[in-house]
């Protein structure tokens, strides 16, 4: 495997109204909202510092009715899309889109793992003139990604044999079972947690970083947002808060103070 296999790379907003939702995340975490040019279909790109950190489409009523809701969708990068596309297969994950090529991006898949939870997969093409990387708790960027699952140690040995992320350790939730925060070339990325009664399916969830937890919570109302979950303070002392966007997708923020 390359350095970058099994990294997230991009996180993408599936909305009924792309104007709308820029406005709310431009006011909501920061980002700047710009088309990216030479899309077969419109796309728009979130930037903040001048770095994408994600993308938007449209989400027409052809998607909608196939089932498809508002929704945040993370990429993680392979070195071939199309054996990470059969090894899929064969540990119980399902494919969604087959693989096909983005011309001047990459090619990628739309995966599902055992229990439903998508995912997109890509191998991107060498991109030219890239500002740096930021730090994972810098604003503006994508500080967490949450698994809920029917079955942490079914999903934990998918993604270890699919992706190579490997157990950092667990957290008691008691009733509810382990809390598997899991790593990335030993870099502790995200966590897994058993999907909760009222949470409808298994899906993935992407936690944005913002400053202050208190102010972003005010911008998410003021915005024509719903937060969902009130503010928890989690280990390490950042303070999270797990929220829907006016179209209903779901997201989360989080932030190193109140």
């Amino acid at each position: 495997m390359s350095d970058t296999h099994g990294k997230f790379i991009w996180y993408e907003l599936m909305t009924p109204d792309t104007e709308a939702a820029a406005r709310f995340y431009g006011f909501v975490v920061g980002w700047t909202a710009a088309p990216f040019e030479n899309a077969a279909m419109p796309y728009t790109i979130f930037e903040t510092n001048g770095r994408g950190v994600g993308g938007m489409m449209e989400l027409t009523d052809e998607f909608a009715k196939s089932g498809i809701p508002p929704n945040w969708t993370g990429y993680v990068a392979v070195d071939n899309v199309d054996e990470t596309v059969r090894k899929i297969d064969a540990e119980g994950g399902s494919i969604m889109r087959p693989a096909e090529d983005i011309p001047e991006v990459g090619r990628f898949a739309v995966v599902k793992d055992p229990d439903g939870a998508v995912l997109c997969i890509m191998t991107p093409l060498p991109m030219d003139n890239q500002p740096p990387e930021a730090a994972p708790d810098a604003p503006g960027h994508v500080g967490w990604s949450e698994l809920f699952t029917d079955d942490v140690e079914r999903a934990s040995a998918f993604y270890h044999s699919v992706f190579g992320w490997t157990k950092d350790h667990d957290l008691d939730m008691g009733e509810m079972g382990p809390y598997r925060i899991f790593a990335y070339k030993d870099k502790a990325i995200g966590g897994m947690m058993k999907r909760l009664p009222q949470v409808p399916v298994c899906h993935w969830g992407y936690y944005f970083n913002v400053d202050a937890i208190d102010e972003a919570i005010t911008r998410v109302s003021t915005g024509g947002g719903q937060v969902i979950n009130d503010p928890m303070e989690v280990p390490g002392g950042s303070w999270i808060v797990n929220c829907l966007d006016p179209h209903g997708a779901y997201f989360s923020l989080v932030a190193p103070r109140k």
